[in-house]
């Protein structure tokens, strides 16, 4: 979106004033990482994100990428665009210095991403893919790949990319067939077709490394018979220079409904020269280094969009003459006033703040879990931690992008009817927005993930880490009348979320189906509740702040105001979520299939 704004002032909100991210970074020794640095870096990560990228936007989804004998073109701008994000030195924020980069918190870099995904969604893929591949290889990578590979990721001169589907298989890799065979000199030769890769092949970066996953000759049948590799572009030597083109092609370009200029390849390895990264048939277990982070990156970009079609709507609902309101004249001057006097638009107004306040909420405590896996030395708090995101992945994957569409809908609606003509953008946000429920696991994939993995396999284990934390904060509030009806609520849910559990888990014993039913609804509903836990912090701190004199009044009361909102009209969601958890399986899987054609 042209017009998009950085929400600087609502983020340093969640990491300072909720999170005290601040205090987070001095006990992980990032004793650099003080309030004055943050505040630096997010100046300079707004400018490129409102100045840089968001004037791409639409030049990306008007041009598209291009391709030519298997080489493609980025749209006008992007290359250059590229070019400034490396000058600035983003892509090393969060990485080691030994291997070149700035050693700063993986929170501090990622929330930024919001930023510039929101400006431009299709160019921010580019470097978002490099930094999964960049952690894959730093947690798995040989001494010499991290050497070669790595530090050239870091530097940002490479970009990166992470090859999984293949056209008969989709998100069931135990089906893949990519083939790798051992060479005489330690390395493979690759050979398949993958497809849906972003950013496979594109003019921005001097080398693009793909991780592949592949089968050995001798491979098991199925999911542990999957190997990791790294595929170069281009050919690399010993000492890190770029040779001879490898026998890796873009075949073609996906025809998309959406993030246009985001290139998505038809990836084609003929016998490519490749490298093993980890032990051989543990390909799928190095991966989800990468998938993990991807799927909380996929996240971000919902909220991303939830939080640029509020922009836009709130913006032209404030222009937008329309009508009286009901209760008066409120532009008495002019020929109707404006459409924000209307209920039912700020019902949507409200839902999309609702929900991007909330999610950036959500998604920055992950983060903040994200850190202490990464860097704590207190074995205890990074096991919690690693609880915690293991239940709240799925969620965030799933959630914060199932109501993007929701949010980016309502953008439409509130233009009216200019919101389906492409010059407002509100459409392209719609169409770009659309494939994140999609890939990196869709949500019925992310819901069997949160229910039957990571709740019924830990025997309702990780729920309760994460229970314990919400009931703990809400016992603490119960000497504050004022927020004791939404503490109640939220505690009353986290026991219902846990019956619930349970009902499932004892039915599914009998009829695995159960299970598939209940999930998205049941993830749904997880969502609901997590962002209410962090919508009652977030009223706490606010009046906190209006109690200690603030300047920032009106800040701190639209946050009351909207948490009001969200525990009257958002919360209650739940009840129709778990009516439909509790219908069961039979009224989905009862009808023969001969039967959905009938009458047709």
């Amino acid at each position: 979106m042209e017009n998009y704004k950085a929400t600087q002032r609502d983020t340093l909100f969640v990491t300072q004033e909720l999170l005290n991210m601040e205090a987070h970074y001095q006990d992980l020794g990032f004793e650099d990482a003080t309030d004055d640095l943050i505040r630096a870096i997010y100046g300079e990560a707004a400018k490129f994100a409102e100045n840089v990228l968001a004037p791409l936007n639409q030049v990306g989804d008007d041009e598209g990428c291009t391709i030519n004998d298997g080489v493609v073109t980025t749209p006008t701008g992007f290359k250059e665009a590229y070019r400034q994000y490396v000058d600035g030195g983003w892509p090393s924020m969060a990485h080691p210095v030994e291997f070149g980069g700035q050693g700063l918190p993986y929170s501090l870099a990622t929330t930024m991403a919001e930023w510039f995904s929101g400006a431009n969604h299709s160019w921010a893929m580019y470097p978002g893919l490099s930094q999964g591949c960049m952690e894959t290889l730093k947690a798995n990578g040989t001494p010499e790949q991290q050497e070669i590979y790595l530090t050239k990721l870091i530097e940002g001169s490479w970009t990166g990319t992470m090859c999984l589907t293949e056209p008969h298989c989709g998100s069931d890799l135990g089906m893949l067939k990519c083939r790798a065979e051992p060479t005489e000199d330690g390395s493979y030769k690759l050979s398949g077709t993958k497809i849906f890769i972003s950013a496979g092949e594109h003019d921005m970066s001097d080398n693009i490394i793909h991780l592949v996953l592949a089968r050995l000759p001798d491979a098991p049948a199925g999911t542990k018979g999957i190997s990791l590799f790294l595929v170069p572009k281009f050919n690399v030597d010993g000492q890190g220079n770029i040779g001879d083109r490898n026998t890796v092609k873009c075949g073609s370009l996906e025809h998309k409904m959406g993030i246009k200029g985001s290139a998505t390849c038809v990836m084609n390895f003929d016998e490519a020269n490749g490298f093993l990264v980890g032990e051989p048939n543990r390909g799928l277990a190095c991966m989800f280094t990468f998938m993990n982070i991807a799927r909380i990156g996929t996240g971000m970009e919902g909220l991303s969009a939830t939080e640029a079609a509020y922009q836009g709507a709130l913006a032209y609902a404030k222009d937008r003459l329309q009508f009286r309101s009901m209760t008066g004249k409120k532009n008495p001057e002019g020929p109707a006033d404006p459409i924000i006097v209307h209920p039912d638009v700020r019902r949507m107004l409200l839902t999309q703040k609702s929900l991007a306040e909330g999610k950036r909420a959500m998604a920055v405590y992950c983060m903040k879990m994200v850190d202490t896996t990464l860097y704590s030395e207190d074995e205890e708090a990074k096991k919690l931690a690693e609880a915690k995101l293991a239940l709240l992945t799925p969620i965030v994957k799933a959630f914060l992008t199932e109501t993007a569409q929701e949010a980016t809908s309502y953008g439409m609606q509130i233009y009216g009817g200019h919101g389906y003509i492409k010059e407002w953008g509100m459409e392209q946000l719609a169409r770009d927005t659309r494939i994140c429920t999609m890939y990196e696991g869709t949500t019925g994939i992310q819901a069997i993930d949160l229910l039957a993995r990571k709740i019924i396999g830990s025997n309702g284990e990780l729920l309760k880490v994460f229970a314990t934390e919400i009931k703990t904060y809400c016992a603490d509030l119960r000497g504050q009348s004022q927020f004791n009806a939404w503490a109640n609520s939220i505690d009353s849910h986290v026991d219902e979320w846990i019956q619930i559990s349970t009902d499932i888990a004892q039915l599914a014993k009998t009829n695995p189906d159960e299970i598939g039913a209940a999930s998205v609804d049941y993830l749904m509903y997880a969502g609901y509740i997590t962002v209410g836990y962090f919508w009652l912090q977030m009223a706490v701190t606010a009046q906190q702040k209006l109690d200690e004199g603030t300047s920032e009044t009106d800040f701190y009361r639209a946050k009351l105001m909207t948490a009001k909102f969200y525990f009257d009209r958002m919360l209650s969601r739940t009840r129709s979520l778990v009516s439909a958890i509790n219908s069961g399986s039979e009224n989905l899987m009862q009808m023969e299939e001969a039967l959905f054609s009938a009458g047709k």
